[in-house]
């Protein structure tokens, strides 16, 4: 778990975040299921869902108290699919949501029937998903007229196709990485990552400067200059890219809610500001520097402060 620090600022500009959607769509030329799994990917789902409801079709959730807790039918009127594994094997804990459960078996398909469940069909993820060995028994019980599948590749995505293709009303393999593949695109798309790319802007201040003395941290690292600020691993920051002034820089070592930067010799005290994300650093650029992925790094950091939103129009 982190942190919010005080110190930083995550400016989510609600704008860009209905211009990307609006992008997908005329992109794609299908309804779009936006993933607001994990708070909006720390975003905050209670803002970004009615901000976009009106350019979506529906909601991904993980699972359906994520849709209760911000009271997502009652604002957007927008039904959900919470695309975890069922938690709950009584169908009146989604009904009462309007969130329909995914489904990977037909013992979840005789408990939850009642709540019109989604089959999500195993392509290679390996993770909560119907094996194509029980496929044919789920779908001849005519209780799922909608699949899916968490597919990355241009094979799952015919895999898929021919494990359902035909056999529902609707099917959808599409997130975030396959949006620039017309054959995944199917009846729908569920994108969630490029919903939010370039929409989040994350700054800090120096709190200190000082002409480096020698090795300098717990780490010992060694920069002609370097800055402080108030974020750390407590606030799930991490070492890698920043911006310094508008200059690429480094967050050379991190602390508990302190971080150690590398900057020069005019950068001077609080009114030198620090970007984290934001301003051409992208969420892929921090994430290649963390050895980590976008998902992630949008996650953290926009967890890593005090959110303020930018108008939607």
């Amino acid at each position: 778990m982190s942190f919010p620090s005080p110190h930083v600022r995550v400016e989510i500009d609600l704008r860009r975040i209905r211009e990307n959607i609006s992008e997908i769509r005329r992109r794609t030329g299908v309804p779009v299921l936006a993933v607001i799994k994990a708070d909006a990917y720390g975003l905050g789902a209670e803002r970004i869902a009615p901000a976009i409801a009106d350019r979506v079709e529906g909601f991904c959730v993980f699972k359906p108290e994520e849709a209760s807790a911000i009271r997502l039918w009652e604002q957007t009127g927008k039904a959900a699919i919470a695309i975890g594994p069922p938690i709950s094997a009584n169908p009146a804990d989604y009904i009462a949501h309007h969130v329909r459960p995914a489904i990977s078996n037909p013992n979840q398909l005789a408990q939850l029937q009642s709540a019109d469940p989604v089959l999500c069909v195993d392509t290679g993820q390996q993770r909560f998903a119907c094996d194509p060995g029980q496929i044919d028994a789920i779908l001849r019980s005519g209780k799922c007229s909608e699949a899916f599948t968490h597919a990355t590749t241009l094979e799952q995505v015919k895999r898929f196709r021919e494990a359902v293709g035909g056999r529902v009303a609707r099917m959808h393999a599409a997130g975030s990485s396959l949006l620039a593949e017309p054959a995944a695109w199917l009846d729908a798309v569920r994108p969630g990552l490029a919903i939010y790319q370039g929409a989040v802007r994350v700054s800090t201040r120096l709190v200190e400067t000082r002409r480096s003395n020698g090795p300098a941290g717990y780490t010992g690292f060694q920069v002609p200059f370097h800055g402080v600020i108030l974020a750390g691993y407590a606030n799930g920051l991490r070492t890698g890219s920043c911006l310094v002034n508008g200059r690429r820089s480094r967050i050379l070592e991190v602390g508990m809610q302190s971080a150690f930067v590398e900057i020069d010799q005019h950068d001077k005290g609080l009114e030198t500001e620090v970007v984290l994300l934001g301003d051409g650093l992208s969420e892929a650029q921090v994430a290649k520097a963390w050895n980590s992925s976008p998902h992630e790094a949008i996650l953290r950091l926009s967890t890593c402060g005090i959110r303020a939103y930018l108008p939607a129009d």
